[in-house]
């Protein structure tokens, strides 16, 4: 179902994703008054006050099929009692409004506490042992697909749009040469522990499908990798808690380098979508960027 015309911005502001949130309430009649802007990421994330419902805005209509994707993931680990996520059933998704992809989720009530490392590894494990029905199809991780409307688009300096591009193509040229071991199956595709929350019945419950696919584990167990082993963002003990949990620490596998490589140019062009919002968001891409164009350097980045 289709809402307005498509447009196709140079950006994506909170503002323009509020206008497509309430063109996309009108049309799935829902009451839009007060909702919150809760998140402004890869997507912009609202919770309506009118009803336990978050709503979902994609930055433009190069991203149904993802969207589409999220829906059929959805359905198919509710099927498999999987603590995911859950769409409204009731209403026709995605819908399309203004040329932005929107679907409708039910909210998940937060309780007192955050999804712990050991819990992720854990999810992790669980859905790796997951086998896709027939009918599903998904596509396989690619960790170049978004970059090129990023780099076309982001408000930098041209430098930055220069080095970025040059480091683009030095990646490509690593990731043909990576050799992987393991089978491939369902991936989460962007498996922080933020893509975990814990609901007000203490149960962990994993969210955020746009990445889904079908591929091999690594590109789930290297986000947290990373974060350890590159960026700090975890004790030696949250750590030690998420690979006991899942059975495999990323960082001895041959790999690694190269999903470093991937993981934080990806993390860096996530953030710079975002700089004209605001200045604490244009500071932490500066203190990214700076931190890519020295490979060696400490990386005194701070999670977002």
């Amino acid at each position: 179902m289709a809402v307005g015309a498509a447009r196709f911005e140079e950006w994506f502001t909170s503002a323009q994703a509020t206008r497509v949130m309430v063109a996309a309430c009108r049309a799935a009649g829902l009451d839009c008054r007060d909702a919150e802007l809760i998140r402004l990421g890869e997507n912009a994330l609202f919770r309506l006050a009118s009803v336990p419902v978050v709503v979902r805005v994609a930055r433009g209509e190069e991203w149904l099929r993802t969207a589409r994707n999220e829906v059929a993931v959805s359905r198919w680990l509710a099927k498999e009692g999987f603590p995911a996520a859950r769409i409204v059933e009731d209403l026709e998704q995605p819908l399309l409004a203004e040329g932005h992809p929107v679907t409708f989720w039910h909210l998940i009530e937060e309780g007192d506490r955050k999804a712990t490392y050991g819990e992720l590894g854990g999810i992790l494990r669980d859905l790796h042992s997951l086998t896709l029905p027939a009918g599903l199809e998904l596509p396989s991780f690619d960790p170049f697909g978004k970059q090129d409307l990023r780099l076309e688009r982001a408000v930098i300096p041209e430098d930055d749009r220069v080095f970025l591009r040059k480091r683009w193509r030095e990646l490509r040229d690593k990731f043909k040469e990576l050799r992987f071991e393991t089978p491939k199956g369902p991936v989460h595709g962007d498996a922080h522990v933020q893509n975990l929350m814990v609901d007000d019945q203490d149960q962990v419950v994993l969210i955020d499908f746009e990445a889904f696919c079908f591929d091999h584990p690594e590109w789930d167990l290297m986000v947290t990798a990373v974060e350890h082993h590159s960026l700090g963002w975890q004790t030696d003990e949250q750590y030690s808690e998420f690979v006991g949990a899942y059975g495999r620490d990323l960082y001895d596998w041959h790999g690694y380098e190269t999903l470093r490589g991937l993981q934080e140019f990806g993390m860096t062009t996530w953030l710079m979508q975002n700089v004209q919002e605001d200045e604490r968001t244009a500071a932490e891409y500066r203190r990214r960027i700076v931190g890519l164009r020295n490979d060696d350097g400490p990386r005194d980045w701070r999670p977002w």
